[in-house]
């Protein structure tokens, strides 16, 4: 089997033949292929606007999630 790319975080992702599963090695992201399938569908149709305020939220969250620990 080809190897897969997490559409999440682009990090590498194995599959798991006993739970038919693929798990992202980077942020965790635990799917079926049907949803890995359905996941890469919905990234290819956003629009640019809507990556840049996913990224934002992300970039958001980060800067939050940073401070909260100081």
């Amino acid at each position: 089997m080809s190897s897969q790319t997490c559409p999440e975080c682009g990090g590498a992702m194995s599959y798991d033949l006993s739970t038919k599963h693929f798990t992202c090695k980077k942020c965790g992201l635990y799917v079926t292929r049907e949803q890995l399938y359905d996941i890469k569908m919905k990234v290819r149709e956003r629009t640019p606007d809507d990556k840049r305020k996913r990224r934002q939220m992300q970039d958001d969250y980060l800067e939050w999630w940073l401070s909260s620990k100081h």
